[in-house]
This record gives C-alpha cells, structure tokens and sequence, in this order.
C-alpha cells in the first residue's frame, strides 16, 4: 500500500477547468474515487463524502499549521469551537443584521443608473468584505485589502506556490497586528468590538494568542470570499431564470431555500481536505494511513443517487442532504453569517431593480479551483 497510485485525472487540465462541474460529474460517474498528484484522492459520490464526514477520527483534518477550528481534531476543536460560536450564532446575526442591511444597500445603491455593472467587482466582494470588516470593527476602507489578499490566496491554492503563501500569510498577520495593537494602545478607551472581545476571550482557561486570533480570522477572511462567490452565483441563475426572479420579488420568503438550492446545484466552493489516520477502502481503492483527501462537495451535490432531477433547482427540496456547508463536527462555523449576508444581499438588489440580466456581448468568467465563483459577470439593471 505505500506505492504510489498512479494517476486517474488531471483538476488542473484546461478541459476541467473549463466547465469545473461538468467535469466532476463525469467523474464522479466514471471514477468516483480518483487519485492525482495534485489533489491525491478526490471523493465524488454524496455516499463517499457522506461516510467521511461521519467518521472525523479516521479521516482528520487537522492542519500542520495554526488553523483554528477547522484545522483541528477532537478533543482540541470542540473547546475552540463552544468559545468562537457564540460570535456567530443566531442572537448576534439577528444584532449584526441592520449593519449589514445597510452596507447592501449603500453598495446598491452606488451601481443603480449605470448601463451595465460587474456585479462581482462593484457589488458582492466590496459588500462581503465590508460587511466582514463591520462584524469584526474594522475600517470599511480595509476591505480592498482583504479583497487582494483573498484573490492571491485562491492564486496559492491552485498554484502551489510556497513562497507566495508565506508572503500572503504574514500580510494577513500584518491587517491582524495593526489591529491589535490599536486596541492595545487604546486600553480602556478601545472599541467594544468583535475583535476586542477575542483578545479577552479564553479558551480552557488560557486567552488566545495573538496567532490564534491571527489563525481565526484568516479563516473567517478566506470564508468571506466563498460568500461573495455565493452571492455572485445566485445573481447568475437569477439573470438566467427569470421566472424564478419574479417568484422571489412577489415572494421573498422562498429566498432562503432558493440560495441553498441554486448553490446546491451551483457551488461556490469546490472542496476540502482530510487526511487518513488509518488504511481504509473506498469504492474499492485501497487508501494509505497518511493519504490526502479531497471532498468534491459540487460533485457530491449533483449526485442523482441522492438528488432527484439533481441538476434542476427545486425549492420544495427536503435540503437535508445538502452538502453546502459541510455535515459533522467541522461544518461551516460561518453558516449563519453566510446564510444571513446572501439573503440581504439578494434582498436588496431586488428591492432596488425591477429586472436584471445578464449582458449579452460579456459572458460571465468563472473562477477555477479552490473557487467555482464568478472572476466577473456583467449584468444590465432596470
């Protein structure tokens, strides 16, 4: 078992890059447990990720550098876990929501009156970003920043590039420190925010570290550009589908299903990883103790032994086995500020418009892996 697999596929082939979902359904049907040396072994039938997900000893995701929590196992995430939660729980979306509420619609409305705006660069990443900026007591102003940070990490990831990696990490401890230190040198005077609150914070009876809250909000950084991918997708299947634009705007209780399902069927995120602790088997391939994970959550998500008609958006869908936000001990820490950021994002747009649509010259770009979001879409706004 320790000699190499050979290689079943190639995720950085220009023909898989080109149509990304189109790609892993073809081989989650062909090859749905598939070695490469980029990836190592990439999981895509819902079963495989499902079955992973359920068993957080044998496949770990624990980090070899500071990642907290995601990058943790049992028994050091959970306590990181319970201390974090509570910034991000229902009681303090419901508080945050105004703020946000009114940076949508402040980004709105700079984008009205125009002929035709990139919905990406004008709309969802400075609303995102800023929104993330607020919740943690930041400058607004500090989110074209995260904005370049956040494209030169999704660079890294495909790229491989260590050195970039290292440099874009200390320049995120950079934003983290400067931070820190103002609220330091502010003492009794600093802002009661988010970010002077995980300075006190304790975890088992010690306080965060610097590099823990450094750790915590790269995290929550890099999630919020999975947010704004989000945002963009479901503004793409809106344009497209107009039918489905006009059901939201006469009912807009329907939105919170019609994002989980759009990006269901659409997903922002391609994967995560873990590692095997032990020699397991999988779909018949034998997996080392040690061996690299992929979970293709777009894959598992279209898979129609689990979904019906799996790559049409249903709103009556039972979105129990959605895979959007993960399952398990390590689902998405983030799930209710993502939920909550999308929906006012969409809300707002479509408070302000009477239509939108997609330019017809300028077809959207999509981003490539670790992204399946949307590098710039045009759409014309009436």
């Amino acid at each position: 078992m320790s000699d190499k697999p050979q290689s079943d596929w190639n995720p950085q082939d220009d023909s898989v890059l080109h149509d990304q979902r189109g790609a892993y359904d073809e081989m989650r049907e062909r090859c749905p447990v598939a070695h490469s040396d980029f990836l190592g072994w990439s999981l895509f039938k819902h079963e495989d990720i499902e079955n992973v997900l359920a068993d957080p000893e044998t496949y770990s995701s624990a980090s070899r550098h500071t990642a907290i929590p995601n990058g943790m196992d049992e028994p050091e995430h959970t306590p990181y876990r319970a201390v974090l939660d509570p910034y991000l729980d229902t009681e303090a979306m419901t508080t945050f929501e105004p703020r946000c509420r009114r940076i949508a619609d402040e980004t709105v409305r700079s984008i009205l009156g125009r002929d035709s705006v990139d919905i990406v660069a004008d709309f969802t990443e400075p609303f995102s970003l800023k929104s993330l900026c607020a919740l943690l007591g930041w400058p607004l102003e500090t989110w074209n920043q995260l904005r370049r940070w956040s494209h030169g990490n999704q660079q890294v990831a495909f790229s491989r590039d260590r050195e970039a990696g290292k440099s874009l990490a200390a320049e995120y401890t950079g934003f983290v420190m400067k931070e820190l230190d103002l609220r330091r040198k502010a003492g009794a005077d600093a802002s009661d925010d988010l970010t002077s609150s995980l300075m006190t914070a304790e975890v088992e009876g010690g306080r965060l570290s610097d590099e823990d809250i450094v750790s915590i909000l790269r995290n929550w950084t890099a999630g919020h550009g999975t947010v704004a991918a989000g945002i963009g997708l479901v503004f793409l299947y809106l344009a497209e589908h107009e039918e489905l634009q006009r059901q939201l705007r006469n009912d807009p209780a329907l939105l919170p299903a019609a994002i989980d399902e759009i990006l269901r069927v659409d997903g922002p995120l391609v994967a995560n990883r873990r590692t095997a602790t032990r020699d397991v088997e999988i779909g018949g391939r034998k997996i080392a103790a040690g061996d690299k994970l992929t979970l293709m959550w777009i894959a598992a998500n279209r898979d129609p032994k689990t979904f019906d008609d799996a790559s049409g958006v249903r709103l009556d869908r039972d979105p129990a086995e959605n895979l959007l936000f993960g399952r398990g001990i390590h689902a998405c820490q983030g799930i209710r500020l993502a939920r909550l950021e999308m929906r006012v994002a969409v809300e707002e747009l479509l408070a302000a418009t009477n239509r939108f649509q997609l330019v017809a010259a300028e077809s959207p770009k999509r981003d490539v892996y670790p992204s399946n979001g949307l590098g710039a879409m045009a759409l014309r706004l009436s």
